[in-house]
């Protein structure tokens, strides 16, 4: 699982989480208050593009991917290490089909040791072995399937419609999806329904909810200014974990009912320093975006306000303020709603060193932020810290808790050529725990091979230890 910024660092909208647990590879964030917001971004490449491209342009006629082996129930499929295949048929130039077929190599491998077991003390022949071998491969319970159907309806409009299907069977464990793009000059809005929806929550726990439908109007992405999110989201049906068939209690934000959800924030950023040496004129950056050796500082300031009528308004009563987060909310039993509003903050220091032209160590980046994404309880945790000071006493450990920020490091090296190395991590602050404040978490490592012909691009091998995940990606525009 990895978080998803395209463009510069990012926005503080980027939520979108790649996953190789569906076909589709990709999971929305649980929706908190006041962020994640649990939205979409417009178009991205789809994941039978990926693969294609992998197919055409990189010689790779087999694409990996591992995610954990979890019970053969419900959505979705069993894990492990799989191949993925993709068929793609362009009807026209507005008009493309494509089928990507997954093939469950952990589980063919195992289900052939089992058969040595069985089989052990008998003789066997070649024809014997691959007679068992030609039997497994006709397992329908090894494949899983994937129709996806992309439209171009003008210059502005896409639409997307996608069937994925499990175990090859049509009638077990489907998931569906249709998503509608529009390009305004100057925003994206996107309609998207899931049947079911994916979503994934800050334990890294994946929710299969039965219907998930969602209307979002999103600003474009600048370097600096305002911009604003509105979306309108509802789910049905009772939201369980992927793959399993245990009763656990959902995140309240996936229940059923209707929320709207509104967001601002203005960004502005500065340069501390700027590289002035001159690039080698006799080759092209391997990425434009990483060409630029620089330190520079970025913040972001805005505000989220939450309508919620349903099953899902009362996370908008209780659920953060059982951790003291704060945050103004309203909730209504009788008409069974409520309200949330809270401001959120973010600070960044990237600094990089190297033009990323050079064969050899010529790209060195560091990236922090800090992110409060509860304001009102950092600025009470703040005052009362400034308070406590200014009469002389000892500040308590709840008000430090309150103004630590979420803290997340990357650091990124070139190899060789377009290769680099990329580890980033989260840090977490729990003040309370004197024997182990400070934790790193959802450490991810990565290797990236840079694209050059496309100015920016990568593809992405990416592992997740705590999640127990591997994938290969491509994407755009990402830094």
């Amino acid at each position: 699982m990895n978080r998803l910024r395209w463009v510069g660092e990012g926005d503080i909208w980027d939520l979108d989480m790649s996953t190789p647990a569906t076909l589709e590879g990709i999971a929305r964030a649980v929706p908190d208050d006041p962020l994640p917001l649990g939205l979409s971004r417009g178009t991205r490449l789809s994941r039978p593009k990926q693969v294609d491209f992998f197919h055409r342009f990189m010689t790779s006629p087999l694409i990996p991917s591992f995610s954990p082996i979890r019970p053969n129930t419900g959505y979705g499929g069993s894990g492990g290490f799989s191949l993925q295949r993709v068929l793609t048929l362009p009807f026209s130039n507005n008009w493309l089909v494509s089928l990507l077929g997954q093939f469950d190599v952990q589980r063919f491998v195992s289900e052939i040791e089992k058969t040595k077991t069985f089989g052990r003390g008998s003789s066997s022949t070649v024809a014997s072995r691959l007679n068992t071998i030609g039997k497994h491969l006709k397992d329908k319970s090894l494949y899983a399937l994937g129709f996806c159907s992309e439209f171009l309806l003008s210059p502005d409009d896409t639409l997307l419609l996608s069937y994925d299907t499990y175990k090859c069977d049509l009638e077990k464990n489907p998931r569906a999806k249709a998503i509608f793009n529009h390009e305004f000059p100057l925003h994206n809005l996107t309609a998207e329904a899931a049947w079911p929806g994916l979503f994934v929550d800050k334990h890294g726990e994946y929710w299969d909810v039965p219907l998930s439908m969602a209307i979002d109007l999103a600003s474009l992405p600048a370097e600096s200014g305002p911009s604003y999110h509105f979306c309108l989201h509802h789910n049905s049906g009772a939201p369980k974990k992927l793959n399993s068939d245990t009763m656990e209690v959902p995140p309240p934000s996936l229940l059923t009912g209707l929320s709207l959800k509104s967001a601002v924030s203005y960004r502005t950023n500065m340069d501390l320093w700027r590289g002035t040496t001159p690039k080698l004129e006799t080759c092209k950056p391997y990425d434009v975006f990483l060409s630029s050796p620089h330190v520079a500082v970025s913040g972001i300031i805005g505000s989220v306000m939450t309508a919620a009528f349903g099953e899902n308004s009362i996370r908008s009563k209780s659920e953060n303020d059982s951790e003291g987060v704060g945050g103004f909310s309203l909730h209504f039993p009788s008409v069974n709603s409520g309200f949330m509003a809270d401001a959120l903050g973010r600070a960044s220091l990237t600094a990089q060193y190297g033009n990323f032209q050079k064969t050899f160590f010529d790209l060195t980046r560091f990236h922090a932020r800090l992110d409060y994404p509860h304001g009102l309880r950092f600025l009470t945790g703040a005052t009362s810290v400034a308070q406590d000071l200014l009469n002389s006493r000892q500040p308590s450990l709840e008000a430090f808790q309150k103004i630590c920020p979420e803290v997340l490091v990357s650091l990124q090296q070139q190899i060789v050529g377009p290769f680099s190395f990329k580890v980033e991590s989260g840090i977490q602050i729990d003040l309370k725990n004197g024997a182990n404040p400070v934790t790193v978490d959802k450490t991810v490592f990565a290797i990236e091979y840079a694209l050059q012909v496309l100015l920016s691009a990568k593809a992405v091998a990416w592992y997740s230890p705590k999640q127990k995940e591997f994938m290969v990606e491509l994407r755009f525009f990402e830094t």
